[in-house]
């Protein structure tokens, strides 16, 4: 009986330990991880969906109603009348007051994932064509991620998402995420997180996400990069603060000599 609790707990703690990732036939957004996403996820279910749904059943009735109450056979002298001052006035103002319904809360979520909290961990993200370049400032880490083609893959790993090197966060810390590009427009894109932004070279644009549960995390390159634009994925994998200090240990000798030859590289470019 011990046995059988023991695995079932064990089962249990591993589906929670996975997070997010497309699946087929999927409808409907990943699941929140971050407080980010529930914001977005609450504003799509509860505002937007009800009023999309509202403006289409309303379209559909006039739709119907205008083919059966107007069709020929009812009407064989067709209506002259070019216009209608009320129901133009009503057509107007109705959809300003939707889209101001839909605005306000819209403009709330927008001014906070713009405003980018003390951060706890600071990360760069360079797009190249067509794989991911991350970079520690702090730690003084930099390595580059690449899709794994489907004969490395392992038990588990999904096709198309998983890659060679994952980024690496502690849970339930600021993760401030500065993004650029080396060659053309990318865009950096974890939607359980709530995150998307471009990768513009020459400039660096910012983001930040909280992950509130410990997985791993799947994205993608979300701007038309290019022939393998769809093959540039993103893996973010939370951790614990004992976990990611242990990976800190490890990356600073994993990477060592990835950032002397980066550091190297720059110095003959500069001369």
């Amino acid at each position: 009986m011990k046995k059988f609790l023991f695995i079932i707990l064990s089962n249990f703690a591993a589906a929670n330990a996975f997070a997010n990732q497309p699946f087929d036939w999927q409808l409907g957004f990943q699941k929140a991880a971050s407080e980010s996403m529930r914001d977005i996820v609450n504003f799509h279910n509860n505002l937007l969906l009800p009023i999309i749904i509202a403006i289409s059943v309303f379209v559909l009735f006039l739709m119907v109603y205008a083919c059966i109450r107007f069709r020929a056979s009812a009407n064989p002298i067709p209506s002259k009348r070019t216009h209608n001052v009320a129901v133009e006035v009503l057509w107007t103002l109705i959809p300003c007051l939707i889209l101001i319904v839909m605005a306000v809360p819209s403009f709330k979520i927008l001014y906070k994932q713009d405003s980018i909290p003390k951060a706890d961990v600071t990360v760069k993200a360079i797009g190249y064509q067509w794989y991911w370049g991350y970079e520690y400032p702090d730690q003084n880490i930099y390595f580059d991620s690449y899709m794994l083609e489907d004969k490395d893959l392992k038990e588990n790993q999904p096709r198309l998402l998983a890659v060679d090197n994952e980024l690496v966060v502690p849970v339930n810390k600021v993760i401030k995420v500065m993004i650029t590009a080396n060659d053309v427009l990318h865009a950096w894109a974890l939607p359980s997180f709530g995150v998307k932004r471009d990768a513009v070279p020459g400039r660096i644009n910012e983001t930040w996400f909280k992950a509130e549960k410990v997985g791993t995390y799947y994205g993608q390159c979300s701007e038309l990069c290019g022939i393998k634009h769809a093959f540039m994925p993103i893996e973010v994998r939370v951790v614990t603060d004992e976990e990611y200090e242990e990976w800190l240990l490890d990356a600073k000798v994993k990477f060592a000599k990835e950032v002397i030859e980066e550091d190297q590289y720059k110095k003959l470019a500069s001369k």
